[in-house]
């Protein structure tokens, strides 16, 4: 019994831990590449100090890499956010979600992703500091 509880057994572990690798790889090739748009994105703009609050009207677009939110005036102007994850439905796509009673996002304000079909919350986090990029 053992003979062949063993072998079972051993493939089993053994498939569970390429499994867990193959995963590993794709997170980190996801991060790379998230790295790369983050780059290319900021590519020319000069970082300013990161900042408690931003006002929203004056943001016109959001552009999302990873867990990171740019708010965007123009392309020579925005601001960058990074959450503390947890927003699963960032990166694909579902509504953001925020309540402010005063016109601004704050550090450390609750945003909250939502499934656009289904309307389910998917995921839920913070942001960071916001940092001012601009064209020197």
């Amino acid at each position: 019994m053992i003979r062949l509880l063993l072998p079972v057994l051993l493939l089993t572990v053994g498939s569970a831990a390429l499994s867990a690798d193959k995963r590993t790889t794709s997170q980190e090739r996801q991060a790379a590449k998230d790295s790369a748009e983050l780059d290319k994105r900021l590519a020319g703009l000069v970082p300013g100090k990161p900042e408690q609050c931003i006002q929203q009207t004056r943001y016109r677009d959001s552009t999302r890499i990873g867990d990171t939110i740019l708010y965007i005036s123009t392309k020579n102007d925005l601001y960058r956010t990074d959450t503390n994850g947890g927003c699963f439905g960032l990166r694909r796509g579902d509504a953001i979600v925020t309540r402010t009673y005063t016109g601004q996002l704050c550090r450390g304000d609750i945003l909250q992703t939502v499934d656009l079909v289904s309307r389910i919350p998917s995921g839920s986090c913070t942001f960071g500091a916001f940092t001012h990029y601009r064209k020197p």
